[in-house]
Parts: C-alpha cells; structure tokens; sequence
C-alpha cells in the first residue's frame, strides 16, 4: 500500500494579511510532526512568502515578534518540503528563501494534486 502524502497549495495566502497565512504553515508542521509526508507549494500571490526577507518582515506575533518565516523554518524542521510555482514569482535575480527545495510548473502541481495517494488542501 502507498502512503499518501498531504500537499498544502498556498496561493491565495497573502503576506500582507498574515491571518491567511499562518494556518496552513501550521497545519503542515502538525501533519509533518504526526509522522506524514508534507508538501507545501507557493504559488500566485502566495510565492511572495518564497522570496528571502518576505516571510522575515510579516508578523504574526506583535509581542514576540513571531514571524511568517518562524513558522516556515519550524515547519521543514519537522519535515515539510517547500516549493514554489515558477509561473508565479516574478523573481528574476530574486534570492529566495533556504527551506525552498525547488521551484515547479503548473503540470508538477496539478500531476501531484491528481495522483490518487495525495489528499490536497488550498488555502
């Protein structure tokens, strides 16, 4: 029997409303922490928080100062892999963030989100 693999497309989760963002992030590194194979792909306005010093600059924590990326860097610690869609970062010369494995088209996407061992959530 296959295992499934949970793969979270984010492309709708803006930086400038960190509300939006958090939650999926979140729900990954509890997926990847319960011992399941995790995927996160950025993709439209959501590959924004690929870019290095975009996820750093969006709080989510105004007392700590807990920010986006914190919650990036907790989650590939416990295992997510992150991707971007290249369609949708218009980052030429752009640095991008460490924990991004590689950047994929618009058929990677859609071929994992149609494989039968991968349950798809969008945020």
């Amino acid at each position: 029997m296959n295992k499934k693999k949970l793969l979270i497309i984010m492309s709708n989760s803006d930086p400038a409303k960190p509300d939006g963002c958090y939650a999926p992030l979140f729900q990954a590194t509890v997926a990847a922490a319960l011992s399941h194979d995790v995927e996160v792909v950025f993709t439209g306005v959501s590959g924004q928080l690929a870019i290095a010093g975009t996820a750093e600059n969006v709080e989510i924590n105004l007392e700590s100062h807990r920010t986006i990326y914190d919650i990036i860097k907790e989650a590939h610690s416990a295992g997510v892999t992150f991707k971007a869609c290249n369609t949708s970062l218009e980052m030429a010369g752009k640095e991008l963030i460490v924990e991004l494995e590689e950047k994929v088209g618009a058929a990677y996407v859609i071929g994992e989100a149609m494989d039968e061992n991968t349950l798809t959530f969008t945020y």
